[in-house]
């Protein structure tokens, strides 16, 4: 049990990190109002967990503790449905309601595209 948990803490420290820095860079290289870096890592992370789970299915032999460390772990500290609930609100909040509403719509949209097309290159892998 303690080596899932210490799998999971330590994916999900990197991959916190790694969004932290990513939304930095990606939010100041667009300067825009937009929350470009957010919806980027939710794409990126969406992307990687359908990519590990894809391999998954294909009978890779990946081990369970990288498994956690990747997924619940990593992919779970690097995307953040928090931070994007919170921007749709932000958005409400200044009537930008069209801006919000495609926020919204563009991020599960990609989001989901990206689970599939991450299965979609594991098997080609």
């Amino acid at each position: 049990m303690w080596t899932e948990i210490i799998c999971v803490g330590a994916g999900s420290c990197l991959g916190g990190i790694m969004r932290y820095l990513s939304t930095k860079y990606i939010q100041s290289a667009v300067a825009a109002t937009f929350p470009w870096g957010t919806l980027a890592v939710n794409v990126v992370g969406s992307l990687i967990i359908g990519f590990v789970l894809g391999l998954v299915d294909r009978g890779i032999a990946i081990p369970p503790t990288v498994k956690l460390f990747l997924t619940v772990g990593f992919c779970g500290g690097f995307t953040t449905f928090s931070t994007f609930a919170n921007e749709n609100y932000l958005l409400f909040q200044s009537s930008q309601f069209p801006v919000a509403l495609l926020y919204a719509g563009v991020s599960v949209l990609a989001g989901f595209a990206a689970v599939y097309l991450g299965y979609f290159f594991a098997k080609w892998v």
